[in-house]
């Protein structure tokens, strides 16, 4: 066993950079076993190198995460692996740093305060109902149930929630699937150049960059028709885009510029759907393998709800709603992984962090810890019951990141899964379709690698 220059006091244990390199063809397509394997053999902490070439300390270590996002966070900024998706989608609140980082976030955090979101409802319940119709007429066409991808159908729908909770009129449906198409090809191609460095030469000779250059300005350029349409109209909305317009900076009294209006709404385009999207998608697949909670949850919704819509209101009554999106979120958290660089030299416990250290926060092997969680590969909602989460370690359940950097977002992503959930079960029931196994796709997001075939049926 080998130990790179990030060891201090205590040995870091490192994965031989021989090792690495046979491993990186298989962390191109999916990173996920192979780091798993990594932890499992020489511990909670670790080097190795990003595709056998850029040295990285990968941790499932819980108290270091809380350290890092948390403790002594002013020291650890987001790497250039993460700032590097700003070349696509902008200098916003999820790729920016520092004190502009600062004065962003303190700009638009009250649109997505507790009152801000519920008054969203309205507009994520129509928006489910009108994306559901398709499915019903299919329902009836097909005699009482119909088998679909699930994956693309939340997709779309999450898609169209955070689109219209942010443009709330004037969407055009090519548009909207455009967007989608553009915002996928982007994810895909910025991934694939992280995790293989040794491409970069052949990717600029074919163009590569300048092609997802030109998507990235094409989705841009939607966006930005959206904002100046809204400028050249009056009347009043209730928007997100709408709170990015009337914001003012508190010690100017300004605006925010056209640029950084469409920096902001692109973020929340990309980072509002890919999650929901992916967490509804897991949460059906879990749950069409799982009746029992399927008719626990039912038994609820018959008590608060009988066959009406749920309000904002009716969440916290259906609190077993949240505990299985909690628990999907432990399973196949959207953010899997997150990415930090050390500024200056720390340590933590014996562990020396010399300055320029790349640190990888490993969110899915901190959540499949068997350490952390009993019989952690079980779907078991009730783990988040109230008296259950009390007794979780610090740091042991972070899908939406922690400290400072918490995803903004947290409570609409919640507010829209639990409202889909419920409107769906109230409309079908969800039964397994015998299928090869659903693979990962970690891109920066976690996706299925396969589409979700499940059954549908009209419930009674």
């Amino acid at each position: 066993m080998s130990v790179t220059a990030l060891e201090g006091a205590k040995k870091i244990p490192a994965v031989p950079r021989y090792k690495s390199l046979l491993g990186s063809m298989m962390l191109a397509a999916n990173p996920i076993p192979v780091l798993s394997n990594y932890l499992d053999t020489y511990g909670d902490t670790l080097t190795m190198y990003i595709g056998g070439v850029r040295p990285t300390l990968l941790t499932r270590d819980p108290g270091l995460a809380q350290h890092i996002l948390q403790k002594n966070n002013r020291n650890y900024p987001k790497s250039e692996i993460s700032h590097g998706i700003a070349r696509y989608i902008g200098h916003g609140l999820l790729t920016s740093e520092g004190s502009y980082w600062l004065q962003q976030r303190r700009l638009i955090q009250p649109g997505f305060h507790r009152q801000r979101v519920a008054n969203l409802v309205e507009l994520m319940q129509a928006e489910t109902s009108e994306c559901l119709k398709p499915l019903e007429r299919q329902i009836e066409e097909e005699r009482g149930a119909a088998t679909i991808g699930v994956h693309q159908l939340m997709t779309n729908l999450a898609f169209r929630i955070i689109a219209r909770s942010t443009f709330s009129t004037n969407l055009d449906k090519a548009r909207l699937e455009r967007m989608s198409v553009l915002l996928t090809a982007i994810q895909a191609f910025y991934v694939r150049s992280l995790r293989q460095p040794y491409l970069r030469p052949w990717f600029s000779l074919r163009n590569k960059f300048r092609e997802h250059d030109n998507l990235a300005a094409e989705l841009r350029e939607i966006v930005r028709g959206y904002v100046r349409q809204r400028q050249q109209t009056s009347g009043s909305y209730d928007d997100l885009l709408q709170m990015l317009l009337d914001a003012r900076y508190e010690d100017t009294g300004e605006p925010m510029t056209e640029e950084k209006v469409v920096d902001e709404a692109l973020i929340l385009l990309v980072a509002g759907h890919e999650t929901s999207a992916n967490a509804l998608s897991w949460m059906w697949y879990l749950l069409a393998q799982h009746p029992q909670v399927v008719a626990q949850l039912r038994a609820d919704m018959d008590r608060v709800l009988g066959s009406r819509t749920a309000t904002f209101a009716d969440l916290p009554n259906l609190g077993y709603a949240l505990q299985i999106i909690q628990e999907t979120m432990r399973l196949y958290p959207p953010a899997w992984i997150i990415d930090r660089v050390a500024q200056e030299d720390d340590t933590y416990n014996d562990l020396r962090l010399p300055k320029g250290t790349l640190i990888s926060i490993y969110l899915l092997g901190i959540h499949h810890a068997a350490s952390l969680w009993e019989d952690a590969e079980a779907f078991r909602p009730e783990r988040f019951a109230p008296e259950q989460i009390k007794q979780q370690p610090p740091y042991a359940y972070i899908p939406f990141g922690g400290g400072p950097r918490l995803c903004i977002g947290n409570q609409f992503a919640l507010t829209e899964m639990q409202l889909v959930l419920l409107e769906m079960l109230r409309r079908f029931e969800v039964e397994w379709v015998e299928q090869p196994p659903i693979q990962l796709q970690p891109l920066i997001t976690l996706r299925p690698r396969q589409e979700i075939r499940l059954r549908f049926k009209k419930q009674s």
